[in-house]
């Protein structure tokens, strides 16, 4: 994705926080289920979540789905028959040598029927890694704490209005998450 010329659209998407959208619980719960229908010969033991700042009432948020997965493994025997699965479906996965940030999963992409914005992301976890519970815990804080998900909203909004790569936002964002994970 190095080069724009190649790239798919959504791959080069600023990121835009709006305000909280009532449908997105409803259309994250439809989302996890579908998921859940789809990879359900890979699925580990538990359920697909909907994680992120759209699981959150009430929170300001990107426009954009986030889903987690536990897998019983990520093999690449595993992705390979996953991905004509998800493919089918409108889903772009990233291959892991540009998902470097983030080595620890398999991460898919569910554009716009045009394909110029992201509509979800979807990230393949193996089971019982660490990054599972620390997403839960993460949301579920936010969810527990409007006075902490109003401050994350203005991290967001002020990382949103200083930086137009997605990858330098998401960065930005860390030191806050880190404190409230406790780490």
């Amino acid at each position: 994705m190095d080069d724009p010329s190649h790239a798919p659209a959504w791959a080069y998407e600023r990121p835009e926080i709006r305000p909280p959208d009532p449908t997105w619980a409803s259309r994250g719960t439809a989302l996890c289920a579908e998921v859940a229908r789809l990879l359900a010969p890979w699925l580990a033991p538990g359920q697909v979540e909907h994680v992120g700042s759209t699981a959150v009432p009430g929170l300001a948020a990107k426009p954009v789905l986030d889903v987690m997965a536990p897998m019983r493994d990520l093999s690449a025997e595993t992705v390979s028959a996953v991905v004509p699965v998800l493919s089918a479906e409108g889903w772009c996965f990233v291959p892991p040598e540009l998902d470097v940030a983030a080595p620890w999963r398999r991460f898919f992409v569910l554009p716009d029927a045009e394909g110029r914005r992201r509509v979800a992301h979807l990230h393949l976890l193996p089971e019982g890694h660490p990054r599972w519970q620390a997403q839960l815990r993460f949301r579920d804080a936010l969810r527990a704490d409007p006075g902490l998900a109003q401050e994350y909203a203005e991290v967001k909004r002020r990382l949103a209005g200083e930086v137009a790569d997605r990858e330098v936002y998401t960065a930005g964002k860390t030191e806050f998450v880190l404190r409230v994970l406790g780490g």
